[in-house]
């Protein structure tokens, strides 16, 4: 379908067409509306049990260590990553419903076996390494999600729908731990149904709720999802029913050529930004039970907690983000995220001459053997504070609570701000042209720093301590500003970069 010239765009709609242009509209935001909900339930389905992760694996499999837990968390990413451009390019060439009933149906059986991770024998820890690779993999759709809502906005409504959607998912962050600090009330050993052979606990519930959203998603998907693609100026480009893309007429504003320069460098940044909030999400639980001497079940209420209050916080920064950066453009908001993000990480830093409690002094003191601390793990007196077989704990100084607090305050400002004016930045050099495959990779991008990013700070700072884990978040913060600084002029919109559009 080829655009209307400037005579048509002239001529006196009739009723009918003007009633058939609103419903169209509406049909489109219903659409778009529905990509939030999905946003946000896949965000639900991840934090749900991201606080509960390292306490359910060494309840299930006492031969693990933290270094495995980088693994776990990790294993999410990389099923993402895998996922992302197979269903990106799928949505690119068929409808969108199908990749996303598909891969949320592959989430939901991945949640159902994560509740079953006690049933095997041995090598739990390797099941849930799977389960999670499963769950990760059912979420390669957040590319189909992105690329729907850049084809179906145009370039105005671009930074507000993608800011809108992430605040959806920051909504799905704040109610996932939210969920899992209240499902927590059920304990460690909950209730058992015989029937399915569950036991319905603190770990197992969240992942089970997760599964009962996806089914609630695939319905929205199915009854209220419609086709829709826009130009950057608002028009119609795309049938609301489906059309093969070999039957459209190419629109004069999509010729001309992606600048792949700051596609690369798009993903670069997209990379850091989630590798650095990766190793945030990662770190909490063993940071905070090895600094402030939280049991398993205070680590799952307290950063349940935290977590939700970031959430919540993440939501006010994006409805900032959506006015500022409609005054200042996308790219200085992206430049003092950032900047706010390096603060947050220098002030967790250790510092002075107190020093973490450490957990051989507890075993000591109640008499019990100098054991490791996963051979007392189910014992009825649950060790404390900070492993003796990390041997930095003796020598490093303890992050204070008040660091703690500062720090995810910080971080969840920066982050948010970041992410949302990255991905909207990278949809706008994008232009008009189909995004499902680059959006993929974007995401992809993301994935994989969500994987090296658990692996890296888990054996870092289990190997190393805090001060040279998060050190070396520091210098790649700031490597990223230098980064955005030097490509600073080549990051622009499609459009803006063919003087379609002033800037």
């Amino acid at each position: 379908m080829s655009l209307v010239d400037s005579t048509e765009e002239n001529t006196p709609l009739l009723k009918g067409d003007a009633d058939s242009m609103q419903d169209a509209g509406r049909s489109r935001w219903r659409s778009i509306r529905v990509m939030y909900f999905t946003m946000f339930l896949s965000s639900v389905g991840f934090t749900i049990v991201i606080t509960s992760i390292w306490p359910y694996l060494q309840k299930i499999d006492n031969s693990t260590d933290a270094s495995f837990l980088g693994w776990v968390v990790a294993a999410y990413s990389l099923g993402q990553m895998v996922a992302s451009p197979l269903f990106g390019l799928w949505s690119n060439h068929r409808p969108r419903k199908e990749p996303l009933v598909c891969s949320i149906v592959i989430n939901i059986a991945a949640n159902v076996y994560y509740s079953y991770l006690y049933l095997p024998p041995s090598h739990n820890k390797y099941h849930m390494l799977l389960a999670r690779v499963f769950v990760g993999f059912g979420a390669g759709n957040v590319a189909v999600v992105r690329s729907y809502v850049a084809g179906a906005t145009s370039l105005n409504e671009r930074t507000s729908a993608m800011a809108n959607m992430s605040a959806c998912q920051a909504l799905g962050f704040i109610l996932g731990p939210a969920l899992q600090a209240a499902l927590s009330f059920i304990g460690e050993n909950g209730f058992s149904i015989d029937v399915i052979s569950l036991r319905l606990n603190m770990y197992t519930a969240p992942a089970l709720l997760a599964a009962c959203f996806g089914v609630i998603n695939i319905l929205l998907v199915l009854i209220v999802l419609r086709e829709h693609q826009v130009d950057d100026h608002g028009k119609q480009i795309r049938a609301i029913n489906y059309v093969s893309e070999e039957r459209l007429d190419v629109p004069p504003e999509v010729e001309g050529n992606i600048d792949q320069v700051a596609v690369l460098t798009s993903n670069i940044l997209f990379f850091i930004i989630l590798f650095i909030f990766a190793v945030f999400e990662t770190i909490s639980t063993p940071l905070s039970m090895d600094m402030f001497a939280w049991t398993r079940k205070q680590a799952v209420l307290y950063n349940g907690i935290i977590l939700a209050a970031i959430g919540f916080e993440s939501i006010i920064v994006f409805l900032v983000v959506k006015v500022i950066s409609v005054r200042f453009g996308d790219r200085p908001v992206l430049l003092t995220g950032l900047a706010i993000i390096f603060i947050g990480f220098f002030i967790l830093l250790p510092w002075g001459n107190q020093y973490p409690k450490i957990q051989w002094a507890d075993l000591q003191n109640n008499s019990l053997p100098a054991l490791v601390r996963s051979s007392v793990s189910n014992s009825s007196v649950e060790p404390t504070g900070c492993p003796s077989d990390q041997i930095w704990c003796q020598f490093t100084p303890v992050i204070h609570l008040a660091q703690y607090l500062t720090s995810d305050i910080l971080i969840g400002v920066g982050y948010p701000a970041c992410n949302v004016m990255s991905y909207t930045l990278y949809s706008k050099i994008l232009g008009p042209k189909p995004q499902g495959v680059y959006m993929g990779w974007l995401t992809a991008s993301g994935s994989g720093a969500r994987t090296l990013g658990p692996v890296f700070v888990s054996h870092v700072y289990t190997m190393l301590g805090p001060r040279w884990a998060f050190s070396l978040i520091c210098s790649i913060v700031l490597a990223a500003i230098v980064l955005l600084m030097a490509m600073y002029r080549r990051l622009i919109a499609f459009s803006v970069r063919y003087g379609r559009i002033q800037e």
